[in-house]
C-alpha cells in the first residue's frame, strides 16, 4: 500500500532537506557568533531563573515548557512554509543545520590533538574544556587523548545521530526537540547540588530522547570501524556497566572499532569518578587516535544520513 502524494513529498522533503543540511555543516560548520542553540540556552536559562526550586516538579515543568517550546515553534514553521516544496525543503535544511555540529565537534578535537602533537600540552589542557566537562589538569598527554577520543564517541551520537533520527522520525518539530533536550541535559541534567533535584527531567528524558541514536551509532560504528568484531565485543561486554543507558553503548563500540580502551578513572569538577574499562583487550589510547576517532565519527555520521534518509522514504513508500 502505497502513501498518498502529500506523504510522499514529505518524506522527500526531509531527504532534502537533511542531506543539504548535513553538507551545509560539512562546508561551513557551526558559527562563531548567534548559533541558535546559544539562543534556546539564553532563553532555556532566563526560564531557569523564573522556575528554578529545588524540586523536581519544578524541574519537570522547566523541560516541557523549554522542550516543548523548541517542538512547537518547530511545528509551526514548518506548517507555514507547508504549501511550498522549497520552502520546506529550506527549512528542514536549516533545522538540521542549526541542531547538528559534527563539523565543530571533529574541528575542536583536531585542535587538541594538533596541541598535543607539538607538544604543547598546556595548550591541549586549555582546548580540552571546550569538548567535555572533565578536569584537564591532571592529565597527561595520553589522558587528555582519551578524554578527546570518549567525548567525539559520545558526541557523534548526541551532535548528528540522534538528531537526525528524530528529523526522519518527527521532520524539524523533532529536529528541533532533540537539540533542545540534548541542550538541556548539558545545561542543568548533571547532579550538582543545585540541579540534582531540579534536572532530574531533563536527564531522564534525554536518556530516552537519546537511546534510538545511540544504538544507531554503535552500529554504524561496529559496521564503519574496521573491527566488526572488536566493536561487537566490547559492547556487549562492557556498555551496560557504564554509568550512562547510552554513552556506554557509543563509547565501547568506538572503543573496539578503534583498538583502544576507554573509561577508567576520570575527575569532573574536583569529583573523582571510578568508570569501568571498555574493552579491556584494547591499547592505551594515544595523541594519534585523535585523528582516527575523528575519521571514525565522519564515517558513523554520514552513513546515519544515509540509514534515516532511506528509512524515511522507505516508510513513505508503504
Amino acid at each position: 500500500m502505497f502513501a498518498p502524494r502529500g506523504a510522499r513529498r514529505a518524506e522527500r522533503v526531509f531527504a532534502y532537506g537533511a542531506a543539504l543540511g548535513i553538507f551545509s555543516d560539512l562546508l561551513v560548520g557551526d558559527p562563531r557568533r548567534g548559533h541558535p542553540v546559544a539562543g534556546f540556552g539564553r532563553a532555556a536559562g532566563a526560564v531557569e531563573r523564573v522556575l528554578w526550586r529545588d524540586d523536581r516538579g519544578r524541574g519537570a515543568l522547566h523541560t516541557a515548557v523549554c522542550a516543548g517550546g523548541a517542538a512547537a515553534l518547530g511545528a509551526l514553521a514548518a506548517r507555514a512554509v507547508r504549501r511550498s516544496p522549497a520552502a520546506s525543503v529550506a527549512l528542514t535544511a536549516a533545522a538540521t543545520w542549526a541542531v547538528v555540529g559534527g563539523t565543530s565537534l571533529g574541528r575542536e578535537a583536531r585542535a587538541v590533538g594538533s596541541a598535543l602533537e607539538a607538544g604543547d600540552v598546556e595548550l591541549a589542557r586549555e582546548l580540552l574544556p571546550r569538548l567535555c566537562g572533565r578536569d584537564p589538569e591532571g592529565l597527561d598527554a595520553d589522558g587528555i587523548a582519551r578524554g578527546v577520543v570518549e567525548s567525539v564517541a559520545e558526541n557523534t551520537s548526541d551532535a548528528v545521530v540522534g538528531a537526525l533520527v528524530w528529523g526522519a522520525a518527527a521532520g524539524v518539530p523533532g529536529l528541533l526537540a532533540f537539540r533542545a533536550v540534548n541542550t538541556l541535559d548539558a545545561m542543568v541534567g548533571h547532579k550538582s547540588p543545585r540541579y540534582r533535584r531540579f534536572g532530574w527531567a531533563s536527564a531522564r528524558l534525554d536518556d530516552v530522547a537519546g537511546w534510538p541514536g545511540a544504538r544507531l551509532t554503535g552500529a554504524l560504528a561496529v559496521l564503519t570501524g574496521g573491527r566488526p568484531r572488536d566493536a561487537v565485543r566490547a559492547w556487549r561486554s562492557d556498555a551496560e556497566r557504564h554509568p550512562s543507558p547510552n554513552a556506554g553503548v557509543v563509547e565501547a563500540s568506538f572503543a573496539g572499532a578503534l583498538g583502544v580502551r576507554l573509561g577508567g578513572t576520570l575527575s569532573y569538577a574536583g569529583r573523582v569518578e571510578h568508570r569501568p574499562v571498555l574493552n579491556e583487550r584494547g591499547r592505551p589510547v594515544h595523541v594519534r587516535d585523535v585523528e582516527r576517532a575523528v575519521r571514525l565519527s565522519r564515517r558513523v555520521s554520514l552513513s546515519a544520513l544515509g540509514v534515516c534518509v532511506g528509512a524515511r522514504l522507505l516508510w513513505g513508500r508503504r
